[in-house]
């Protein structure tokens, strides 16, 4: 089994535990306890992560790297759908 982990950050320093294959459990143990709204929302962030697992789109590590950088960029300007293909018509406009 591949190891869980979680990462947190704090003051600029993140902290990463393994779980153990009974630290799993014991959480999927918890979710069988949860509202059936909460465990269909479990569910739809397990199935999508499986699903992420065997599609065969990969960032390379310099798109990891630009996508890292960009989300930490507390000034980085950010546009809707609409106004990016506006704005892209209004550039390629002859």
């Amino acid at each position: 089994m591949k190891a869980v982990a979680t990462a947190a950050q704090a003051g600029g320093k993140c902290y990463v535990e393994v779980m153990s294959r009974e630290q799993v459990k014991a959480i999927l143990e918890r979710v069988l306890t949860w509202s059936p709204e909460r465990q269909e929302g479990a569910a739809d962030i397990l199935t999508a992560m499986e699903a992420s697992d065997s599609s065969q789109l990969r960032l390379s590590d310099a798109q990891a790297d630009e996508v890292r950088r960009r989300l930490a960029d507390s000034d980085a300007e950010t546009m809707t759908l609409e106004e990016f293909t506006a704005h892209f018509k209004r550039r390629l406009a002859p």
